[in-house]
């Protein structure tokens, strides 16, 4: 029940970003209804995997406190991917850091879409990371859960 709420208020709050997006100028060259609707799919699973990683985190930690801040790291993803820097401009031994986690290929997925820059493969990989992180992230919670003498 938690999960699909934290997905709901996920999938509300990117709803509400991307209006204010629009309202403050952000136009889609010639995305059409179904890019846009595959973009939103691919955040709503992009937020159900990562809902289910620091659900893991959360049930691994020793008391509430803790389980609040373990996930933060999470939040420094996109700060070492293309999100705000192309991936050629950075320094050669930091681009295979920021090609190879799971928000590069997301977030190339998303301009591809919305904006017609070249996808290539980025969708498929960054569905496989989706469903790759949400799998283990179930598996893991519920690992943890069963396993709690509580």
């Amino acid at each position: 029940g938690h999960v699909v709420g934290s997905v709901l208020q996920t999938i509300v709050s990117v709803v509400l970003v991307g209006a204010v997006g629009v309202a403050m100028g952000f136009r889609s060259t010639d995305a059409s209804v179904l890019e846009w609707l595959a973009a939103f799919g691919l955040l709503a699973l992009f937020a159900l995997a990562f809902t289910w990683i620091a659900v893991g985190m959360g049930l691994g930690s020793p008391n509430a406190e803790a389980a609040s801040n373990n996930a933060m790291p999470l939040i420094l993803l996109p700060l070492i991917s293309s999100a705000f820097v192309p991936l050629d401009s950075m320094p050669g031994w930091f681009q295979p850091i920021a090609e190879y986690q799971p928000f590069t290929p997301a977030i190339e997925t998303l301009r591809g879409l919305l904006l017609g820059t070249e996808i290539g493969n980025n969708w498929w990989i960054a569905l496989v990371w989706c469903l790759g992180l949400t799998l283990l992230g179930h598996r893991w919670s519920k690992a943890q859960f069963n396993s709690d003498p509580k």
